[in-house]
């Protein structure tokens, strides 16, 4: 693979180069040359795009695949299909399969499975026996298999006995306890956000409490166990708060985001758009503000997609039968660039999706520098577009974002040896 990339302003504040407007010649997939004015070789492919920004290949945090199991929702292939057109080259599994990954065989599955994509798939092993929040799951076989965390995903960990044994547990060999806030009799049947617009339309309401009751238990377990912990999906002002609270007394937590909650709020479901239908619920204006605060002071550590695919049986349906969760990875950046420009510097929400994701799962970071592998996403963060429903590559489409206009498009990734062009 052999690709002169020209012209393209590098974001990464860990290189010499950044903020420099440069050339990068790319041989058998190692970076040979950085700088102006270069001339390609013969068979040299040369990739030149309006207002081209490149960066550090992008990490997500939470992809569910459904595979094994559902693969009629969405297969390892297909996701990692998605993730590539959405400009990542490494993603984080959710475990939330069927049967869920809880055991040696299922980290070597997605491992053996995604051998060789352009997308690097990270396993994440489930934290209890089959995602059930009574036992803990074989963890250490898993992190010697190549789990790099580990999580029951949407299914919060009810029992604080379990949670605090895990932690405990994980800290043997350094293992990552990532946990989804959520009080389930709390937010039980409950359809979307607890306040007005679920009045006025007449649904069971999901109160924030739910999940800044289960932030403040997660953060006492971490403290009293004097373990690392990463908190998932947060989604309301107050546990912004908390969480920046707890940093501040030096406790060991990290927490992300979900691109659609910096841009969406609880208005979108007032005509009843079940692919707005999602978990933890869209939120209010106020608590968009406040986690927007919570990425530029830092407290917010990382971005995600939380990609989600559910079919059309389980979308378009009644609301309060339909599946919680929205497609993702194709649309992650776009989404955040969008409602964060003017807000954060492109600096700081590039390693929000890059740095940070790799640093919390401590896995290798890759550097623009000359010597290394090429691990790149090549984007234009002024670029308008908007997502047509032909050009997913996912399985299922639900997404409320088909025809709606975004700032911020991918033009390809580079990883592995290989090259996609978005």
């Amino acid at each position: 693979m052999n690709i002169l990339i020209k012209s393209a302003k590098i974001i990464d504040n860990r290189s010499h180069h950044n903020g420099k407007t440069v050339d990068i010649l790319i041989e058998k997939g190692i970076i040979q040359q950085i700088g102006k004015s270069l001339k390609a070789p013969k068979n040299y492919q040369e990739l030149s795009f309006a207002a081209l920004h490149v960066s550090s290949g992008w990490f997500d945090l939470r992809a569910n695949f459904c595979d094994p199991g559902h693969e009629y929702k969405e297969d390892l292939n297909s996701g990692l299909k998605a993730a590539a057109k959405g400009g990542f080259t490494g993603v984080l599994v959710m475990p939330d399969t069927h049967p869920a990954t809880d055991c040696k065989s299922g980290i070597e599955y997605i491992i053996n499975k995604t051998k060789g994509n352009i997308v690097d798939a990270f396993p994440a092993g489930a934290l209890s026996h089959h995602l059930e929040g009574k036992e803990i799951a074989e963890m250490y076989d898993m992190s010697l298999a190549g789990a790099v965390a580990f999580t029951d995903n949407k299914h919060s960990i009810s029992s604080s006995s379990l949670l605090s044994r895990a932690l405990l547990y994980s800290q043997s060999f350094n293992g990552l306890i990532m946990d989804f806030p959520n009080d389930r009799e709390l937010s039980n049947h409950g359809q979307i956000n607890e306040g007005v617009i679920s009045t006025e339309l007449g649904l069971k309401g999901i109160p924030a409490l739910a999940e800044e009751l289960m932030v403040n238990r997660d953060i006492y377990l971490a403290e009293y166990c004097g373990a690392r912990i990463h908190l998932s999906n947060i989604s309301s002002k107050q546990s912004v708060k908390m969480i920046a609270a707890a940093k501040k007394k030096g406790l060991k937590i990290t927490a992300d985001v979900n691109s659609y909650h910096l841009l969406l709020d609880e208005t979108e479901l007032q005509h009843f758009d079940s692919n707005c239908k999602v978990t933890p619920p869209l939120r209010t204006k106020e608590d968009i503000k406040a986690l927007i605060n919570g990425l530029k002071e830092g407290t917010i550590d990382a971005i995600c997609s939380d990609h989600t695919p559910e079919d059309i049986e389980t979308k378009q349906c009644e609301f309060d039968n339909a599946a919680f969760g929205m497609i993702n990875l194709q649309t992650s950046f776009a989404i955040a660039n969008t409602t964060l420009a003017g807000k954060l510097t492109l600096d700081e929400f590039i390693t929000k999706i890059t740095t940070a994701p790799r640093t919390i799962l401590q896995l290798p970071q890759p550097e623009i520098k000359e010597g290394e592998v090429a691990n790149l996403t090549l984007f234009s963060p002024t670029i308008k577009w908007s997502l047509q429903k032909e050009h997913i590559v996912s399985k299922s489409k639900n997404t409320p974002f088909i025809g709606r206009e975004l700032t911020g498009k991918v033009y390809a990734v580079i990883n592995n040896k290989q090259i996609v062009i978005a």
